[in-house]
């Protein structure tokens, strides 16, 4: 019977086969999370109901910590808050642009509802002046 049993398992192991399934899906980062890339193009987001962009979060939050101390004279310039923070001039001046962000885009921020093309590259890089201008 010990025979027996070897070679039902023998048959099986030998039946048993492995299948491979290649998906062409692509990942990418977008504030700290995976975003899953189809291969239309389509992207699907893990949480579909809010998805907070950490990183752009907490630049936003910097810069209007920033603006605070610029106000309350803790620093006369962005110079010397650049200096006191070891930080680029230019890079501090660029986070500083976010406190300019329309008042509907900086909630949306907050509750994770901005629109999907909206960055902390793309804002760093590129605020338009105008409110209107600038999606939510």
């Amino acid at each position: 019977m010990v025979g027996t049993r070897e070679s039902r398992a023998a048959e099986m192991h030998s039946a048993v086969r492995t299948v491979t399934v290649h998906i062409p899906i692509s990942f990418r980062r977008k504030g700290g999370r995976k975003l899953v890339i189809s291969p239309t193009g389509e992207r699907h987001a893990p949480s579909p109901s809010r998805s907070i962009d950490d990183a752009l979060l907490r630049s936003l939050v910097q810069a209007f910590e920033w603006k605070r101390m610029l106000d309350d004279g803790e620093y006369s310039n962005i110079g010397e808050l650049a200096g006191a923070v070891k930080l680029n001039h230019s890079f501090v001046s660029r986070v500083l642009r976010l406190t300019l962000l329309a008042p509907d885009l900086v909630e949306a921020i907050l509750n994770g509802r901005q629109a999907e093309t909206i960055d902390r590259q793309k804002l760093l890089h590129s605020l338009p002046d105008c409110w209107v201008e600038q999606e939510v």
